[in-house]
């Protein structure tokens, strides 16, 4: 099983990253440094999100940070969305992590709830300046998975970028 260690105090409000690929040190820099920039945080950007950043987590697939998730008590029904700096975030130009969320059928009171939610699937593409808006929209309960979801869609790309 692929362990996330060091996450036990993170903040509900920070989002958390999931770094699956370390082949371009120079490539996660950019969109780190991307994702502080587009932060709303009044301190220090770095602490508008947090990230799981081990080597033992190198090339873990969706499937298998999702039983991480699920299997630690204190990231469990506490987080509904993480993203994943995978190889494809590392090798594209806008650096686009995987939004993916963390709920299943069993979250919801209906199978209705969950197909809407579901109705583009469990994860789509995000630019790092997207990370933040995703994030605090789906812990407030503003906006749900599938409308970002949807934004993604009707990209060309199938990236999320915004709504504006």
């Amino acid at each position: 099983m692929v362990a996330l260690s060091g996450l036990a105090e993170r903040d509900e409000f920070s989002a958390l990253v999931i770094r699956t690929d370390f082949t371009d040190e120079a490539a996660w820099r950019e969109m780190t440094a991307e994702l502080e920039r587009a932060s709303h945080y009044d301190g220090d950007p770095t602490e508008s999100y947090d990230v799981a950043d081990e080597p033992e987590l190198d090339g873990a697939d969706t499937e298998a940070i999702l039983v991480a998730i699920s299997a630690h008590e204190h990231l469990s029904g506490r987080l509904s969305v993480v993203f994943i700096a995978d190889s494809v975030t590392m090798r594209a130009d806008h650096h686009a992590l995987l939004a993916v969320t963390t709920l299943t059928r069993e979250d919801f009171d209906d199978d209705g709830g969950y197909e809407a939610m579901v109705e583009f699937g469990r994860e789509f593409r995000t630019v790092p300046s997207g990370v933040h808006t995703i994030h605090a929209n789906l812990e407030l309960a503003n906006m749900d998975f599938d409308e970002f979801s949807a934004s993604a869609h009707e990209d060309s790309e199938g990236v999320f970028r915004s709504f504006s």
